[in-house]
């Protein structure tokens, strides 16, 4: 058991960022943590940022990660994920949807939303690995795209040394029953995503 992990979901309304962190929640109590989230929804019902933050430890005294420590970003969305930057560290590992969603001061033309290569810099520049995951292409084609978010959780789900048994199990616990088999899915068909997909 690592001493800490803490991660950072960053998305938009919508986009099962809340469904995500509390599967991380329960995944890594019954994995044996002590777990602690906070959580921030902003105008979430019309698409503002959604953002969670997860911490497993052998102790957590606290919900909130302090900036320049947190172990993983998994970023929803491409503009979302580069709002939390100042988190991250040479040790952090970034995930990245390969996914725009234009927020209102965009889509209204009081600003333009950056370009990819200045997001990808910027993230890279500050983690110790960066990777993007074309999970909303992977859930269309599963047949829907609220599945992205439980993509993005399996490909974190490598790198977190717990049993995918495990996973299954809150996911089957955490979903309404008609989408547990197709969450289940997705969530393996994020596992199975190598890096640069």
């Amino acid at each position: 058991m690592q001493n800490k992990i803490d991660i950072i979901i960053a998305g938009v309304g919508g986009q099962g960022t809340i469904l995500a962190s509390d599967i991380l929640v329960e995944v890594g109590y019954h994995a044996g943590y002590d777990v602690k989230k906070s959580e921030v929804h902003g105008m979430s019902q019309r698409g503002g940022g959604v953002e969670s933050q997860v911490r497993w430890g052998k102790k957590v005294y606290s919900p909130l990660i302090e900036k320049g420590k947190a172990d993983y970003l998994i970023g929803f969305e491409m503009l979302e994920a580069a709002r939390w930057t100042e988190y991250l560290n040479k040790s952090s590992i970034v995930y990245v949807n390969k996914h725009k969603m234009f927020p209102p001061t965009v889509t209204s033309g009081q600003a333009e939303y950056p370009a990819e290569a200045s997001i990808e810099q910027e993230l890279s520049s500050r983690a110790g690995r960066y990777e993007w995951v074309d999970a909303m292409a992977a859930a269309r084609e599963l047949g829907n795209p609220a599945l992205a978010g439980v993509i993005m959780l399996g490909r974190l789900s490598v790198d977190l040394k717990v049993d995918t048994e495990l996973w299954l199990k809150v996911i089957t616990e955490l979903v309404p029953a008609k989408f547990v088999e197709l969450n289940k899915k997705a969530f393996i068909t994020g596992r199975e995503m190598k890096k640069g997909a």
